[in-house]
């Protein structure tokens, strides 16, 4: 069965491509500790329909090119506004 993935768009300038963020909590081997990673996919969105910060479903395909091996399957959430990134807030207030 193909893996399928759920997460936001962080980026739609490239035509048919999306970059889609997916955050999961882990735990240490060890430790104990939780802590959350961020994993970044590269999917097909052949109609340009989902946009950034919109949440998404992915589905695993067969590799389109060097990077991209999952195609959009859903959009299930659209965004509600613009998301800006702490580093690009600060650049901004500083000018």
């Amino acid at each position: 069965m193909a893996k399928t993935l759920t997460g936001i768009v962080t980026s739609d300038k490239a035509d048919k491509t999306i970059v889609i963020t997916v955050t999961s909590r882990e735990t240490h081997p060890i430790y104990g500790k939780q802590y959350t990673v961020n994993r970044k996919y590269i999917a097909h969105d052949e109609n340009n329909e989902a946009h950034e910060g919109d949440r998404v479903v992915i589905k695993e395909t067969r590799p389109i090119s060097k990077r991209k091996s999952f195609t959009l399957t859903e959009v299930v959430e659209r965004s509600h506004g613009t998301i800006e990134l702490k580093a690009d807030v600060e650049s901004e207030e500083e000018k």
